[in-house]
């Protein structure tokens, strides 16, 4: 299934109550790039893994760097405390049941990850 992205007027709270079951966090577009050079290491194969297995995905923007790096920053708190992009959590029935949490991870696991019940 394709990815889908979230606007930036999306509640984090809300987020709980998507029916996607991955949300993938990642830095915003600066430049028309992402500004996170690990969140764009991870891009193609997000991609690619979202559009050829049955999963579905939802893309959340933190914030530009100096947003990000605000310890208040939303996501940052709870209910997600992402404390590093690209971060993907699994959800199911809306509780976080298991994350990726950095570059090498994810491309190590996202395979795995995503096709795991």
């Amino acid at each position: 299934m394709p990815l889908y992205y979230a606007d930036g007027s999306i509640d984090p709270i809300t987020l709980k109550t998507v029916p996607d079951h991955h949300i993938i966090f990642y830095s915003s577009v600066v430049d028309g790039e992402l500004w996170c050079p690990d969140c764009r290491a991870v891009e193609s194969l997000v991609k690619e893994v979202f559009s050829a297995d049955d999963a579905d995905g939802l893309v959340v923007y933190v914030g530009e760097r100096s947003q990000w790096k605000n310890p208040a920053n939303v996501y940052r708190q709870d209910p997600w405390k992402i404390t590093g992009v690209p971060t993907i959590v699994k959800l199911r029935d809306g509780k976080d049941v298991g994350r990726l949490v950095d570059e090498k991870e994810i491309l190590k696991d996202l395979k795995t990850f995503v096709k795991s019940s």
